[in-house]
């Protein structure tokens, strides 16, 4: 359904998407991740045809999207994070307008109206002018508008923001039961949210892809490297520099002294070897260990070991402070 090839944008100087590719399979819900200012947006308005790329291909149901942006565009429905509405209308005067704008045939417009209220469950507002309603009754119009033309591609960008926790609920019912019968392309913040829709997440950071895979498959392939929780006993000088000399262990992600002798460290290793390399240095340092486990590793932990900003600047943080010791 969406084929994505070396897609770039840039904005002068500065490149907001460097070279992403991807597809997206028809039928599948797709999380797309990353913090503020990763390009998600970017990337959205470009599959949508909202704005041109600098430089790739898109193909959306085999139509190229750059070539062709309004012909791809019959296949989608696109929520915007800031939904642009006309305030004055009332919402199923607007919603009739959209549907024909898209060419929804004349006979089923009041249908597919009262299909799509119900939806988005906005139907005792249909008659309520627009700009008097709340953001989240609005967000709600803006993907009723979304559904109206029934495309088989649906871009949604922060669907649920603004709303409360039984709207956002609502909206997670919905996007599931549409699960096979539509392509989902789903970019948020909540990350629950993705884990319980979504069939495979895409995960950009500073314009790259760096991260995609089932949410299941990201948190036990390793592609993020995997986390431990260490209890050791000694000095804590002693007992992070040695960590940090085991080969395989990638950084600090937190330290703790939970007694005078006692320190507990959560740290991200590359595999289980690295773990059986530090219980022998540890040992062989004279460090009784009182805890060594693998931590069941969640998808937020997934998202922040694949987009933090440094990659080792934690561990080469408290190196810098054992040296200094």
């Amino acid at each position: 359904m969406i084929e994505v090839e070396n897609l770039t944008r840039q904005y002068g100087d500065r490149t907001a998407v460097n070279g992403i590719s991807f597809s997206v399979r028809k039928g599948e819900i797709i999380g797309f991740l990353g913090p503020n200012g990763a390009g998600k947006s970017t990337t959205l308005r470009m599959l949508t045809g909202y704005l041109p790329p600098t430089d790739g291909a898109i193909r959306v149901g085999g139509v190229d999207a750059v070539r062709d942006p309004i012909g791809a565009r019959r296949f989608i429905g696109y929520l915007p994070e800031s939904v642009p509405l006309y305030k004055e209308m009332r919402v199923d005067e607007y919603l009739r307008y959209r549907a024909r704008l898209k060419g929804v045939a004349r006979a089923q417009v009041a249908a597919r109206i009262d299909h799509v209220l119900a939806q988005a469950d906005i139907r005792d507002v249909r008659q309520r002018i627009i700009g008097q309603l709340s953001k989240g009754y609005r967000s709600r119009v803006g993907l009723a508008d979304a559904l109206v033309a029934d495309p088989p591609l649906l871009v949604l960008d922060e669907p649920t923001a603004g709303l409360d926790p039984n709207q956002i609920r609502q909206v997670r019912d919905l996007i599931r039961s549409m699960a096979g019968e539509k392509t989902i392309m789903l970019s948020t913040h909540i990350l629950p949210e993705v884990e319980s829709t979504c069939s495979r997440v895409l995960i950009i950071n500073k314009g790259r892809l760096v991260g995609e895979g089932a949410p299941n498959a990201l948190r036990t392939s390793g592609e993020g490297g995997q986390v431990i929780v260490l209890e050791a006993r000694g000095a804590r000088a002693e007992i992070e520099q040695r960590t940090l000399q085991v080969q395989g262990v990638r950084r600090v992600l937190d330290a703790e002294q939970l007694e005078t002798d006692l320190l507990r460290l959560r740290l991200e290793i590359e595999s289980s070897t690295a773990a059986e390399a530090l219980s022998l240095a540890l040992a062989q340092g004279g460090h009784a260990i009182r805890e060594l486990r693998r931590e069941q590793t969640s998808l937020e932990d997934v998202f922040t070991l694949l987009t933090t900003r440094e990659h080792g600047a934690q561990a080469e943080a408290v190196q810098s402070k054992v040296e200094g010791t």
